[in-house]
């Protein structure tokens, strides 16, 4: 019988932050490695610890710009030469999960794309949270451990803002199974926002299914990039007669003038999680930042002791 000989956590310079809280709730140091670029900006990735037999965890969000994709592909192919015994890459943000399927002639399944690299450079385990489709966990021939952002943002919601007469709205029709969870598991009622996307970046409202006036609005989503969509649907609903209007969004891409956006909105807060580093990004007093390190490090060290990883969650997303 093969024995892991120890947990060991790298990252590249996706999330240095995040790496650093998740190393700390696990209570282990970040393995020491080299993640630079040499002179024609290549990356240059060296791991300068043994690392042989480990249970090794590359901690690396994959959001823009794409050499992080090419930070973790090296570190995971590094890992392997190591002779690390598994190697798992955790992604709390999967970048190109939007290009999911081909919906118009000539396109790259990029989202597809990206699991076959990651496979081919020898990673054998897959985590991540709240991915833009469930489905993707379906393009990994891995084990993948997919994680649910609900239960940090739900208990926020209900013990911080501690809204009553409170609608959730989803600002799409693709956000209505987050969104409906997410009203099941406060006790609030349900409403949709139905849009027409123009192009690609560009959303027109339509339509409002559901009842807001005078009521408290909880706008959920899984992420926010331009924040068109969502800054749209806010406007929308203010014009409906809601009240105080808060939005969450997993991941904060925040792309563009998307900050502005949002704080020329009727959005008075606006709550994302740590999934991608925000460090450069300036956000106002509307923003509000919760971290997964800890959702993500209990989920690590289940994952080490061999023990259940979907009991963690009091609350997922239901079956579709």
């Amino acid at each position: 019988m093969i024995v892991r000989e120890e947990i060991r956590l790298v990252t590249g310079n996706s999330n240095i932050n995040l790496a650093k809280k998740i190393a700390a709730y696990i209570g282990v140091d970040l393995t020491d490695c080299t993640v630079t670029r040499f002179s024609d900006k290549e990356v240059f990735v060296q791991i300068n610890e043994n690392i042989r037999g480990a249970d090794l965890f590359i901690i690396q969000p994959t959001n823009p710009p794409a050499e992080n994709l090419m930070e973790l592909l090296m570190l995971i192919e590094a890992s392997r030469r190591a002779s690390a015994m598994r190697i798992t890459a955790v992604m709390p943000y999967y970048g190109y999960a939007r290009q999911d399927r081909k919906d118009r002639p000539r396109v790259s399944i990029t989202a597809k794309l990206i699991a076959n690299l990651i496979t081919t450079a020898g990673a054998d385990r897959i985590m991540t949270m709240d991915l833009h489709a469930s489905q993707i966990q379906g393009f990994f021939d891995l084990p993948h451990d997919h994680l649910y952002s609900a239960v940090i943002f739900n208990n926020h919601i209900r013990e911080t803002l501690k809204m009553d007469n409170l609608v959730v709205v989803s600002p799409d029709v693709g956000s209505l199974k987050l969104a409906r969870a997410t009203a099941s598991s406060l006790n609030a009622e349900l409403a949709i926002v139905d849009k027409r996307r123009q192009r690609a970046n560009q959303s027109e409202v339509m339509n409002l299914i559901g009842d807001v006036k005078n009521k408290n609005v909880l706008i959920r989503d899984d992420m926010v990039d331009t924040a068109g969509t969502i800054c749209n649907a806010a406007k929308f609903i203010k014009q409906r007669g809601a009240k105080t209007i808060i939005a969450a969004c997993t991941h904060g891409v925040l792309s563009g003038d998307a900050i502005n956006k949002i704080n020329e909105s009727p959005i008075e807060k606006m709550i994302i999680s740590d999934s991608i580093d925000q460090k450069d990004k300036n956000l106002s007093e509307k923003f509000i930042i919760l971290s997964c390190s800890e959702l993500i490090g209990e989920a690590i060290h289940r994952i080490f002791d061999e023990d259940s990883v979907s009991s963690l969650f009091e609350e997922k997303m239901p079956a579709s």
